[in-house]
Formats: structure tokens, C-alpha cells, sequence
């Protein structure tokens, strides 16, 4: 039997606001049961695990980051703005109230020397939509080059939102700074190969 939306998102909004602060170690089932309101039973009706409480809470949370992102590309004023417009999405996502101190992904994968499946199966989707879509922004810019700069362009990410545990109050500038340098630098290699 499933669980009703409701008491799914009050599970999913105490296992985000916990798992991704304090750690998902660090954070017994209960401490969620908890905060949520809700019993053992309820949870385990929808949740077989506490693995797979925290893979559908990354799932939520990769589809709250998308929309962010998306509203960012729709802001964008030029190609060259679309495809750093990841820095603008990650600004205005760690702004947000479920906003984490840093990204729920990276975390998630840090906790664990082999993720179970469920954890490493969110986690590579987020990896392989964030490397999707950098590449699909830049084609237009740097045509066959576009893979390489998504490569590039995840580091940088993946470094800025690093970064945020060593600087809570740190933004996205030197970030997207570093970004802007290396589309140029495609694009140059690019009309050269040209």
C-alpha cells in the first residue's frame, strides 16, 4: 500500500532538511520519523529503506535544481549566457530555503566508500543530466568541442559547489569567471580548426 502525497512530502522535506545538513550517517531514521510526524510503518510502506528514502529525496531535489536551472537558461540573453547560466542557477538554488550547504549529490556520494545502488544510481543521473545538458548549451558555440567544455565546465561546478564548505558566504563569481575563460578558449580552437 502506498503512501498518501501528503505524508510523502512531509517524509521527503524532513529527509532533505536533515540528510542534506547534517549527513546522512549522522542522521538516524527516527530523527526523520520524527520531523516528519509520521510513524515507522508509514515510512516503510513507501520507502523499503532508509537508502531509498534518501535516493527519492535526491530525486526531488535534482528535479527542484532542473527547474531553477531552466528558469535561468529562459532568462539568458545570448547563447554564451545559456550555457553559463549554471552559475546562475546555483546561486539562486543555494538562495533558496532547501537550500543545502552544499550539493546534496556531492554529499551523498562523500558519505559512502561504495554507494548503495539507489544512492549511486541519483547520483549518476544528476551527474550525466548536469553533463547533458552543459554539452547540449555549448554545441551551438563550440560545435564538437561541446563534450570536452561539458567535461570542463562539470569540474568547475562540481569545485564551486566545493567550495561552499570552505565559504558559507561564497558565490558563484570566480566560478563563472573561470567558465567564461575556458568557452573562450574553446571558441577560439574552434575558428582555428575552422
Amino acid at each position: 500500500m502506498a503512501i498518501r502525497a501528503t505524508t510523502e512530502t512531509k517524509l521527503l522535506d524532513a529527509a532533505d532538511a536533515l540528510f542534506f545538513s547534517a549527513g546522512i550517517g549522522a542522521t538516524p531514521i527516527d530523527a526523520v520519523l520524527e520531523k516528519a510526524g509520521v510513524s515507522a510503518a508509514t515510512l516503510y510502506r513507501g520507502y523499503p529503506s532508509k537508502e531509498a528514502l534518501v535516493a527519492a529525496a535526491l530525486e526531488r531535489r535534482q528535479l527542484a535544481w532542473l527547474d531553477v536551472w531552466d528558469a535561468a537558461i529562459e532568462r539568458a540573453a545570448s547563447p554564451r549566457d545559456r550555457v553559463l547560466a549554471v552559475f546562475d542557477a546555483l546561486e539562486s538554488f543555494r538562495l533558496r530555503a532547501d537550500g543545502a550547504r552544499w550539493c546534496a549529490f556531492l554529499g551523498s556520494a562523500a558519505e559512502y566508500a561504495d554507494p548503495p545502488e539507489e544512492i549511486a544510481r541519483a547520483v549518476a543521473r544528476d551527474t550525466a543530466a548536469l553533463r547533458d545538458r552543459l554539452r547540449d548549451l555549448a554545441e551551438p558555440l563550440v560545435g564538437s568541442r561541446a563534450a570536452a567544455l561539458a567535461e570542463e565546465l562539470l569540474l568547475i561546478v562540481s569545485g564551486d559547489l566545493a567550495m561552499r564548505l570552505r565559504g558559507p558566504d561564497s558565490d558563484t563569481t570566480v566560478a563563472r569567471a573561470i567558465a567564461d575563460t575556458i568557452l573562450q578558449a574553446h571558441e577560439r580552437a574552434g575558428t582555428a580548426d575552422a
